[in-house]
């Protein structure tokens, strides 16, 4: 198996390693050496990152994986193709790895204060390229973020020492405080613990300090699934980062708007109620001008026994469509609406009339082939044939429903 080297130093940047087993298809190569400094993704924390290099090739090392054979080194590889008992240089992307200790580190501490103020313990923790997630089992406002915010930042302010240890077998002195507990030690257990914070299991990798952790900040939360809520934060580096790109976001979303004067907020409810008044104008014009059509519609209507057949061929988009022949055949009692497009069929009824438009769409399919639905009252679908082979099909099977 692979050695760990991350666990004995975590801060170890460069290292030395014999290549044991090399899969290469194209410029892609997995790669497996005897020992690593390299941490493979798990326990929430992406692989790390980095280069790998030997006499006459370079293997830029995108992502590492633990798999049940050791740990594999993924990547492109530039030059020769590396063999079996090849010595090789290891040099890790130590902002990379530094930036997922400090994120890791300061999850624990936000975790362990969410535990001692709220009783919320966490059930989930992810690493994103430029955030982090938990998941905690119970409802969280803006005042309990701010709170905990505040205490987790006390807390990395103070230096306090992260130390990690191992155990095969947990002291009941060391399980009875854990903040995640143990339900089975197979091989060995690591132990990270914080000042008198927290004691939790872990297997990634963390600072040595609360301190280097620099600063938690909590970007939103929302809830997931039924008694599950998500907070992403950011730590590090990251802060400054993230913070800058949402501020950048706000500032250029404010000067769009028509008033510039902060806060956004406001200005997209102006903007909302701006558009809302605009479609409310918009819905009484188009209305009026449905009257204007359904008058000239019903001016060339086809009689079919005791019920006017409108039919025509449109372009609308379909929703649009739709809307028009539901208050068609709503404001004319008697009437049936039978509209064909290049992309589709609607067929609607007024409630006096006493065929049904899924049969008639039905019939219509059988004889032209085609797809939809709908209901006595209203149907549509696609039929493959022009539009105006559509309405004398579907004027000829609801003459012979209407006469049956």
């Amino acid at each position: 198996m692979t050695e760990r080297l991350y666990y004995e130093d975590p801060y170890l940047r460069e290292a030395e390693a014999i290549v044991e087993d090399v899969k290469v298809e194209g410029d892609r190569v997995a790669i497996k050496l005897d020992r690593t400094i390299f941490y493979p993704e798990g326990g929430g924390q992406p692989g790390d990152r980095g280069k790998i290099k030997g006499e006459g090739f370079e293997v830029l090392v995108e992502n590492t994986v633990e798999k049940a054979d050791g740990i594999w080194h993924l990547g492109t590889l530039k030059g020769s193709t590396p063999k079996k008992g090849d010595k090789v240089k290891l040099d890790l992307d130590w902002r990379w790895r530094y930036e997922n200790m400090k994120l890791h580190t300061g999850q624990h501490i936000f975790s362990a204060v969410l535990k001692k103020l709220y009783d919320l313990d966490t059930s989930g923790f992810h690493i994103f390229e430029d955030y982090a997630k938990i998941e905690v089992n119970g409802e969280v406002t803006w005042e309990m973020i701010e709170r905990a915010e505040l205490e987790t930042n006390n807390i990395i302010q103070k230096d306090l020492p992260v130390t990690v240890e191992e155990y095969k077998y947990l002291p009941d002195d060391i399980a009875n405080i854990l903040r995640k507990h143990v339900t089975k030690v197979k091989d060995k257990v690591r132990i990270v613990k914080i000042g008198d914070i927290d004691v939790t299991p872990c297997g990634g990798t963390h600072v040595n300090s609360t301190r280097e952790v620099g600063f938690l900040k909590v970007l939103r939360f929302y809830k997931k699934s039924k008694g599950v809520w998500r907070i992403e934060f950011v730590a590090g580096e990251r802060v400054i980062r993230k913070l800058n790109e949402i501020l950048k976001d706000y500032w250029e979303s404010l000067d769009l708007m028509p008033n510039k004067n902060p806060p956004l907020s406001e200005r997209v409810k102006e903007i909302l109620g701006s558009i809302d008044k605009l479609e409310d104008e918009f819905d009484a014009q188009r209305r009026e001008l449905w009257k204007w059509k359904e008058q000239a519609l019903l001016s060339r209507s086809w009689e079919v026994g005791d019920y006017n057949v409108v039919t025509f061929v449109e372009s609308w988009e379909m929703k649009d469509a739709q809307a028009f022949a539901v208050d068609f055949v709503k404001n004319n009692p008697g009437t049936i609406v039978i509209l064909a497009s290049e992309d589709y069929v609607i067929f609607a009824r007024n409630e006096e009339v006493p065929v049904s438009m899924k049969e008639l769409l039905k019939k219509v399919m059988e004889e032209l082939g085609g797809k939809g639905g709908g209901t006595d009252n209203l149907a549509r679908g696609k039929i493959e044939a022009e539009p105006e082979d559509v309405i004398d099909v579907a004027l000829e099977k609801l003459k012979e429903m209407l006469e049956a």
